[in-house]
């Protein structure tokens, strides 16, 4: 019984979802389009977590290329990615303060192409 509550204690901490990359940017993820993600709940400073630390928790854990100025600019998504909230424009939904919940898709489309 104890295992029990020590793992629901363990899982209330972490927020499972699906983080998607798409338009070239899976390059920069391990060359792996989906990836299932269990973030913590809280970011660095005990606040929610949100699509803001998010970004800072992809670059800094699941990124596998050096290259973060290709996803990320001035401590945000870059200009030309595309990120969809279930489906959703992220605009819609307060972009990068957005309050992950459990089992949401973010998907980051690059739109940016060379030439």
């Amino acid at each position: 019984m104890m295992d029990t509550m020590d793992t629901k204690s363990k899982d209330e901490g972490m927020v499972p979802i699906v983080v998607e990359f798409t338009g070239g940017l899976e390059l920069l993820f391990s060359n792996r389009r989906k990836h299932q993600v269990a973030l913590p709940s809280t970011d660095e400073n005990g606040q929610s977590a949100n699509l803001a630390f998010l970004v800072r928790y992809l670059c800094e854990n699941l990124m596998g290329d050096k290259r973060k100025e290709m996803f990320v600019m001035n401590g945000t998504v870059r200009p030309g990615i595309l990120v969809l909230v279930n489906d959703a424009d992220w605009e819609l939904e307060g972009e990068d303060q957005y309050e992950l919940k459990r089992d949401d898709n973010i998907l980051f489309v690059s739109t940016l192409h060379g030439g």
